[in-house]
């Protein structure tokens, strides 16, 4: 019991770091998205910015605030509980490709590092257990 236990605190730490890293990286980035110019309608469903690297908006489009952003808002990182609850969907690999493309091309680096080092520890640890 104490060796998972263990495990279990290193991989709390693990998402933790990751989650500052996001915090500082992408905190108030999810919800700004595209919008059709003189209306309220959105074009778009990913977060857009204002210049590169970010998305830029097609023309006859602007990049605006108040998108609830993505997964309802819930995908984010605008607080410590919000970041955790994003990493760990990454490193869980469920839903984690949509999270990447939502901060592509700058965000490959952190999601790459999130995904070989939390899905590998996660699954040789189940692994090891179950043989």
């Amino acid at each position: 019991m104490v060796p998972l236990l263990q495990i279990g605190l290193l991989l709390f730490f693990a998402i933790l770091m990751f989650a500052i890293i996001g915090l500082d990286f992408y905190m108030g980035k999810f919800h700004r998205t595209c919008f059709r110019t003189g209306t309220d309608e959105q074009a778009a469903d990913f977060p857009c910015g204002l210049e590169a690297p970010a998305r830029t908006c097609a023309n006859g489009t602007t990049c605006r605030e108040y998108w609830t952003g993505p997964n309802f808002g819930i995908t984010n990182f605008d607080n410590i509980l919000f970041a955790v609850l994003t990493v760990f969907q990454c490193i869980t690999m469920e839903g984690w490709v949509d999270i990447l493309y939502n901060v592509s091309p700058p965000g490959g680096a952190l999601h790459s590092s999130q995904k070989a080092s939390g899905g590998y520890s996660t699954s040789n640890h189940e692994e090891l257990h179950h043989t």
